[in-house]
């Protein structure tokens, strides 16, 4: 198997405005074995590897472990997080650096995240590894993915399947979406804000409390 099948081929009109070339020179730099490229069918694609090259830009071989919980009371699972993650990765590069975060997985004001992002951009690290989608987002997972590929960071997914994150994490995600909502509705710090969030909490525990009850009926 190539070893371009598992990093981003770009288009010739992609890869010319990345240069800052022309399409037409991109081709002769092609024929002229300057670049190689990779045909697909009657079209070539230019791997990603093949661009920075040309940049002269080279991510170092770290990567980024990233572990996230909605909150405090889940700082067990967030190490377990980490662990898995050093188990199946932390011997595939030369260096590795762990992020975590306690928050919403919805949430855009997380430092870890915000971290592995600029890391990304100042291309310090070759990828980002989570355990679960969800993880690193609740919801856009492939927008993510496709800005941490943008700067050459691939995206690693130890288990692909849906995480089944506990009744808990649901409700900071509620409360997240109530709060973003009602902050641009009475503004972030009017005391609407807070009230409606202790009335949502409220009800969902409430909720939740009828719940344990019918079930051990």
């Amino acid at each position: 198997m190539s070893k371009y099948n598992k990093q981003r081929l770009y288009r010739t009109a992609e890869a010319a405005v990345l240069l800052g070339v022309h399409k037409d020179t991109l081709r002769r730099w092609e024929k002229e074995g300057k670049v190689r490229a990779v045909w697909m069918g009657r079209e070539r694609r230019f791997p990603e590897e093949e661009i920075r090259r040309l940049l002269g830009e080279s991510n170092p071989d770290a990567a980024v472990l990233y572990a996230r919980v909605s909150g405090h009371d889940q700082k067990a699972d967030l190490q377990r997080q980490v662990e898995a993650l050093t188990d199946a990765y932390g011997s595939k590069f030369s260096e590795v650096v762990v992020l975590t975060d306690v928050g919403s997985g919805l949430s855009t004001n997380r430092r870890g995240l915000r971290k592995a992002m600029q890391m990304a951009r100042e291309r310090k690290i070759r990828a980002v590894a989570v355990t679960y989608p969800d993880r690193l987002t609740r919801f856009g997972f492939e927008y993510l993915e496709e800005y941490f590929n943008s700067f050459g960071v691939e995206v690693l997914v130890l288990n692909r399947e849906e995480d089944r994150s506990p009744q808990q994490e649901l409700v900071e995600d509620l409360l997240t979406i109530v709060t973003s909502f009602a902050g641009k509705l009475y503004g972030h710090r009017s005391h609407k804000v807070k009230k409606l969030k202790a009335e949502v909490k409220g009800a969902l525990e409430r909720l939740d409390t009828d719940n344990e009850r019918k079930a051990a009926e």
